[in-house]
């Protein structure tokens, strides 16, 4: 038996094909668990809820109205939620300086406004429950812990957002819902395919995590794995699957400008 047998999960952020979202939802499938995947892609959605035998719909994670319709869906599709993951995010790589009026609405929108939606309506449904209870998770980043530059709004929102998990673990654990973060670093994804194929770039980062690998979807989605099943009694916490990134820190603009070149030199050469 899988270790989410009978649970209900809903992930939101699935909508493109092989990303972190997608790596939950295919994981938590395989260890027995009923899956709603969300996102704002209906054609993607659909083929993997055929794919995993679970279901689909479209959320937009800014509005309101759209999430706690997700939730309603989910309800409707599962009888309830005994897991929500949220594993949208848009990696606004900027100086603090150029961000635009418009881009700071969308990020928080996205990453503060939206996670604060996606937890009103999920402790909600899982109120609901009887016995009430549930295992919420939300994925942010391992730069609100390892700095690293040009990413202030991006890291901004995030940590704002665990700051939310925080106090839903505090003011709904006697109703039996758990909240906790997955902050994942460097990770091979749709989000960062540029970065990955940047002669050097990985090459900047590979010596900062003490494991000695970057980290992957997988690992991602065996952390969300342990926080949704019932043998992890933590709340309010932030898991770090990150092979110890966090004791070294990030690659700061020089160390990235330097092993960019490098690289770029010895292609160059050959």
């Amino acid at each position: 038996m899988g270790r989410l047998a009978g649970k209900r999960a809903v992930i939101i952020g699935a909508a493109t094909q092989d990303n972190m979202a997608q790596a939950v939802a295919r994981l938590f499938a395989r260890e027995g668990a009923s899956v709603l995947v969300a996102g704002r892609k209906q054609a993607p959605l659909e083929a993997l809820a055929q794919e995993i035998g679970g279901h689909a719909a479209v959320c937009d994670l800014t509005s309101r109205a759209s999430v706690f319709a997700l939730a309603d869906a989910a309800r409707d599709a599962m009888g309830g939620v005994d897991i929500a993951v949220n594993a949208s995010g848009w990696g606004l790589l900027k100086p603090l300086l150029d961000v635009t009026e418009e881009e700071l609405d969308a990020i928080v929108a996205l990453q503060f406004t939206g996670v604060h939606h996606f937890l009103q309506a999920f402790v909600g449904a899982m109120l609901k429950n009887e016995p009430s209870g549930g295992s919420i998770i939300q994925l942010s980043s391992a730069t609100t812990r390892a700095v690293i530059g040009n990413h202030a709004a991006y890291i901004g929102t995030k940590a704002g957002s665990e700051a939310l998990i925080r106090c839903v673990a505090n003011d709904f654990g006697a109703a039996g819902i758990r909240a906790n973060i997955v902050s994942p670093a460097f990770t091979e994804s749709p989000m960062t395919k540029d970065a990955f194929a940047t002669p050097g770039l990985v090459d900047a980062f590979l010596p900062r995590y003490p494991l000695g690998r970057l980290n992957t979807a997988a690992d991602v989605a065996n952390a969300c794995l342990w926080l949704a099943s019932d043998e992890a009694f933590v709340t309010g916490e932030n898991l770090q699957p990150n092979g110890g990134l966090t004791l070294r820190g990030n690659p700061q603009e020089a160390d990235i400008a330097t092993a960019v070149g490098a690289a770029m030199a010895k292609l160059q050469a050959s």
